[in-house]
């Protein structure tokens, strides 16, 4: 065969194999999800926060990584989510700020269950799939518990990224735990684990396995005492052995000095450039 002859069959072969392709159910909306940039990503602040918690970090992500606020998720004692601005459909890279109005509220049975309602009232006002959340603090565990909770639950939507700033998951100075008093093993498992790390462990099967993608960030002061000044580096690493074996991929940041201080690393702009980074 001449050549000319051999190049036209293979333009063709091209051809079909792309109609093929695009005939398949499903392709079309696989190669839209793949580009997709519409997954919400939910900030979640901690004990005591206010929209203030999560407004620089908010604000870093819309002036350099073309994100946009979409809601501020105002949430009762009571449960009741109300929901203020605008989920419009050309919108790229959507942010939920939550907002909880009891933020003293340590139960995280409960917290998780308001984290729920959020969803759920998003979900209705503008349909989505999977999300991304960032937590603070205290939202840490009330993100962990809603995964622990509703983890297995395929008809909500799916934690695709996490973000854990000062996570305490193995407890706070000054109530159950000290300065460099506990540590982590050879094996990854902390030596002492208090009873919400216990609980967590029990539940920890409940995680999406090969799902999600997290980014740890914690502080230390570097005054000696290895923390934040309110979460040991030990209680935010004890992460990666509470969810061995089911998180995708995991990664740590650890932010040294005076900016490390537990409140001012969601002012700390090393932060919010990991954020982002790792998010988009």
């Amino acid at each position: 065969m001449k050549t000319s002859g051999k190049v036209f069959l293979w333009i063709v072969s091209i051809i079909i194999a792309v109609g093929i392709g695009f005939a398949i159910p499903g392709f079309a909306q696989q190669q839209k999800k793949q580009s997709q940039t519409t997954i919400p990503t939910f900030y979640l602040h901690g004990y005591s926060g206010t929209a203030n918690s999560t407004n620089g970090m908010i604000s870093y992500a819309t002036k350099n990584s073309n994100a946009h606020k979409v809601f501020t998720a105002t949430v009762d004692k009571n449960g009741k989510v109300t929901l203020k601005g605008d989920w419009s459909k050309d919108v790229s890279r959507p942010i939920v700020q939550v907002v909880f109005q009891d933020n003293r509220n340590n139960n995280f049975k409960v917290t998780q269950s308001w984290f729920k309602n959020v969803l759920t009232a998003v979900n209705k006002k503008h349909s989505f799939k999977q999300f991304n959340a960032v937590a603070h603090s205290m939202g840490n565990l009330t993100l962990m518990y809603y995964e622990l909770y509703n983890g297995p639950n395929k008809k909500l939507p799916q934690l695709q990224k996490q973000i854990n700033i000062a996570g305490h998951f193995d407890g706070i100075l000054g109530r159950d735990d000290k300065a460099n008093e506990n540590t982590i093993q050879a094996n990854g498992e902390p030596k002492i684990l208090n009873s919400y790390y216990k609980d967590q462990l029990n539940r920890r099967n409940n995680f999406p396995k090969d799902q999600v993608d997290i980014l740890n960030i914690y502080g230390n002061l570097n005054d000696g005492s290895n923390s934040d000044g309110d979460v040991t580096n030990v209680s935010s690493q004890s992460l990666r052995y509470l969810l061995r074996g089911r998180f995708k991929n995991y990664e740590e940041f650890r932010v040294f000095g005076p900016k490390a201080q537990h409140s001012q690393l969601h002012e700390n702009e090393q932060v919010d450039k990991q954020i982002s980074n790792f998010l988009w």
